[in-house]
């Protein structure tokens, strides 16, 4: 098998079931989540989804990924992506949920923490920003308000790559 070398090597499921391909998301940037409904942190939903309407039409997507691993998260998928929206007014893509560290973690994750060399999802809210090109470029931490990386976001939407 060989190994992955960026985000476009994975796939989700939304909420719907419907298969996300990551490979929809070259030429983009992307903010990918690990989210939960009932966690201290869920306000930044607001600031996600304002930084998503913000600069989706520059090509920014964010991704948020319902996880469970710290047991702040509804019983079932469809509850967490109603409440989501409901409470947040979420427009992102949502996904099933996921298990960010340990037993059965989603290959997504596994790969981001090696990417960034941090190790184990601590929290809810943790955030990997990946450029245009597949690649992380920074994982913050849960409690880095979305406004915080802002700017990071900004420039990452422009640049521009070199040609080779």
């Amino acid at each position: 098998m060989t190994p992955m070398t960026s985000i476009y090597d994975f796939s989700e499921q939304e909420m719907n079931g419907t298969p996300i391909d990551l490979k929809q998301f070259k030429d983009k940037v992307v903010l990918i989540v690990n989210t939960a409904s009932k966690c201290g942190l869920a306000p930044q939903l607001e600031g996600l989804e304002s930084l998503y309407k913000k600069y989706k039409d520059q090509g920014f997507v964010v991704l948020g990924l319902p996880s469970n691993q710290f047991h702040q998260e509804l019983a079932t998928d469809e509850e967490a992506d109603d409440y989501c929206r409901l409470h947040y007014g979420v427009t992102f893509p949502m996904t099933k949920r996921v298990v960010v560290n340990g037993e059965g973690e989603d290959p997504l994750f596994a790969y981001l923490k090696q990417q960034s060399g941090h190790g184990r999802i601590k929290w809810n809210y943790t955030k990997f920003l990946i450029g245009k090109d597949g690649q992380l470029i920074h994982r913050f931490a849960p409690i880095t308000k979305p406004d915080a990386m802002e700017e990071e976001i900004y420039s990452a939407l422009n640049k521009k790559e070199i040609l080779k």
